[in-house]
């Protein structure tokens, strides 16, 4: 992850519009769909299971062999909670002898130095913790569970001890926005690497809050404020599920007479906005694959087409990777080979994975397409 092979053709999607094939830079696999947490936005509404279909540990590692074949992408060990299923380590340390880049998304409930240890021990590179409020109470509250914020502060300190990095996640809804600088100044206090924020996308339990999902000015009003600390921050920033952040960091960049550079490697890799389908996939506890956690569309099945199959030629993959299938104004945006739109929060609005993003105020330049 800190220290990721060089890949001349990271984005080739971010820069054909029409290309078929589609370098695979990250893939978040849910391991299972166990929880010890109730999250009020969670995608998968997971809770304690046993939930029944989730892959065994054969065909977990045969997966990793499948990706692997693929490509040398980041592996985004989640959940659920990734802890809670008891070949997790044997499953790091496997895809890390493959050669791919391991990295959970625990809830930091669960670390202790025990498992701390098993994970630096398996080549875990680095977590992420969601920190969705900057006090106990407002974190809790969004958790669902007494004593999460104190649990993963706790989690945090015993994975630094074991040497491992980590990042904060953090979940923006109307309840927290305020919130948002705090919550980065506890980041860089606790020693993270990095901050990346995730718009609500109003999937799973997200749905029975969607009237807490930001408006498109508050939206814009956010990214505009998380570009402008870039320069303030030692932490390495990143939006996600907020493709217009990367229209906002080149009309920023043009205005200020900066040139835009980008980081195309590691967790923190800064290439365009939607990777849904073009550089990530997701695949869920039962081995469906999905172009992202939050839009619901089957790619294909692990368990009974190959890994490399699926990603090399899925319909819905291949609708993706080219940008001129994207309808309204998204279809017509100057700036949607960069951004895209949220594919889920198209899917969601109106059942049409390819239509305009509904959370986006960008009224494009003109019907002419240049960019």
């Amino acid at each position: 992850m800190t220290h990721p092979h060089s890949h001349n053709n990271t984005d080739i999607a971010a820069h054909h519009g029409n290309s078929k094939t589609s370098s695979l830079r990250l893939v978040a696999w849910e391991t299972t769909r166990n929880c010890n947490l109730s999250c009020v936005h969670c995608r998968a509404s997971a809770t304690r299971g046993p939930y029944t279909g989730e892959l065994d540990t054969e065909s977990a590692l045969k997966l990793l062999d499948q990706i692997a074949e693929v490509g040398e992408p980041i592996i985004i060990l989640t959940g659920g909670e990734p802890l809670l299923r008891p070949d997790i380590f044997e499953i790091a340390s496997y895809g890390t002898q493959q050669g791919l880049r391991m990295v959970m998304a625990p809830n930091g409930t669960l670390i202790t130095d025990k498992t701390a240890r098993q994970m630096a021990d398996s080549g875990i590179k680095r977590i992420s913790v969601s920190l969705d409020g900057a006090t106990a109470e407002s974190h809790d509250r969004f958790r669902g569970v007494e004593g999460a914020f104190e649990g993963a502060l706790k989690g945090i300190n015993t994975a630094v001890n074991a040497g491992i990095e980590f990042q904060i996640n953090t979940t923006i809804t109307k309840t927290n926005l305020d919130q948002i600088p705090a919550i980065m100044e506890l980041a860089m206090k606790l020693g993270a690497v990095a901050h990346h924020i995730f718009l609500l996308v109003p999937t799973g339990r997200g749905k029975y809050i969607v009237d807490q999902e930001i408006t498109s000015e508050e939206y814009e009003k956010t990214l505009n404020w998380f570009y402008e600390q870039r320069e303030k921050t030692p932490l390495q920033l990143k939006a996600t599920c907020a493709p217009h952040y990367y229209r906002i960091l080149r009309q920023r960049a043009k205005k200020e007479g900066k040139t835009v550079t980008f980081k195309t490697h590691g967790l923190d890799a800064v290439t365009r906005g939607c990777l849904g389908g073009t550089g990530f996939c997701f695949i869920s506890h039962r081995g469906v694959v999905q172009p992202c956690g939050f839009l619901d569309l089957n790619c294909g099945d692990v368990t009974k087409t190959s890994f490399a199959d699926i990603w090399n030629t899925s319909e819905h993959f291949l609708s993706l990777r080219n940008f001129t299938n994207l309808k309204g104004k998204c279809g017509i945006c100057e700036y949607r080979k960069v951004c895209g739109g949220c594919r889920a929060r198209a899917y969601e609005a109106t059942g049409d994975f390819l239509a305009e993003e509904p959370l986006c105020s960008y009224q494009p330049m003109s019907r002419g397409y240049s960019a």
